[in-house]
């Protein structure tokens, strides 16, 4: 932990007192140097995605005022940890930022703008491929955070659903609305065919295997190419920020039409030691930092 000075708001930015920050995959490659778009040279601040209270508001900047509770995502791929979540007060562009829907705490909103945008607009990738009605699609990691809204996003849209769930799991991704749950043990080969797989661990060709001829799979960090059999087209998401649909999609976790849920939630001093529970796996939920 280091003592820095604290942000000051300039135009079109508010400082944000962070009460609650999300510990994604994503943190624990950047300070491996795994992370997309090429190594970061220390030093840096992870955290994408933040949820606090606005404590000063910087000039001409008129959308938020002092004590506005907020969840935003700093978009990392940007900033490249400067600044980024890990911190007490962090400096945010108000685009970043939108209201938290009252009834929703900190440590639940943190979990949601990284993950559910990078679900929503896997699918929209899939939407291109113009599948008819009631399709089915494979989602694998559906026990995991992107997974997990992936799940529920393409329910909502009218797909037929098959989940891959980790042992022991299986009835969360089942409540999650899922037609289908599937076992992590099992060949995905001999699942399907589905018109498309969002594969969200990724698995690459395992989870190609269960495609149909000329089907889409979306994968959600850069991984080796499926052998281009069989007309199958493969697709990377790389999240982008969405202020709208950030919006959206905290306000359908606020009002329960989507789920989310948090594994454990740890200080923010302990930040070292959450990264190597992520590097643990076998969580159930996201691991969550809090402030204050």
């Amino acid at each position: 932990m280091t003592e820095l000075p604290e942000p000051e708001a300039g135009p079109g930015q508010v400082v944000v007192r962070i009460r609650a920050v999300c510990v994604h995959p994503a943190d624990v490659a950047a300070t491996t140097g795994e992370i997309p778009r090429g190594p970061v040279q220390p030093p840096f601040s992870p955290g994408w995605d933040i949820a606090g209270e606005v404590a000063s508001v910087g000039p001409d900047t008129a959308e938020f005022a002092v004590g506005d509770r907020v969840v935003g995502m700093i978009p990392w791929y940007l900033t490249r940890g400067a600044p980024g979540g890990y911190a007490e007060f962090v400096a945010a562009d108000t685009d970043w930022l939108v209201r938290l829907p009252d009834g929703l705490d900190f440590v639940s909103a943190a979990t949601v703008p990284l993950n559910a945008q990078t679900a929503h607009q896997g699918l929209s990738l899939v939407s291109l491929a113009m599948l008819p009605a009631g399709s089915s699609i494979l989602v694998t990691g559906a026990s995991g955070g992107v997974g997990g809204f992936a799940a529920q996003l393409a329910v909502q849209s009218g797909y037929r659903v098959l989940a891959q769930a980790s042992h022991d799991d299986e009835q969360w991704v089942h409540d999650l609305g899922a037609h289908e749950v599937v076992s992590r043990s099992v060949d995905l080969s001999t699942v399907g065919p589905v018109a498309a797989v969002f594969d969200a661990i990724p698995l690459g060709e395992a989870a190609a295997a269960a495609v149909e001829d000329r089907g889409v799979v979306v994968v959600t960090r850069p991984t080796p190419a499926i052998v281009p059999a069989r007309g199958v087209r493969q697709e990377l998401q790389l999240i982008r920020l969405e202020r709208e649909l950030l919006a959206d999609l905290v306000g359908q976790v606020a009002t329960g039409r989507l789920r989310t849920r948090v594994a454990v939630t740890m200080p923010l001093t302990e930040a070292a030691d959450a990264h190597r529970r992520v590097l643990a796996g076998g969580l159930r939920g996201k691991v969550v930092l809090t402030v204050g």
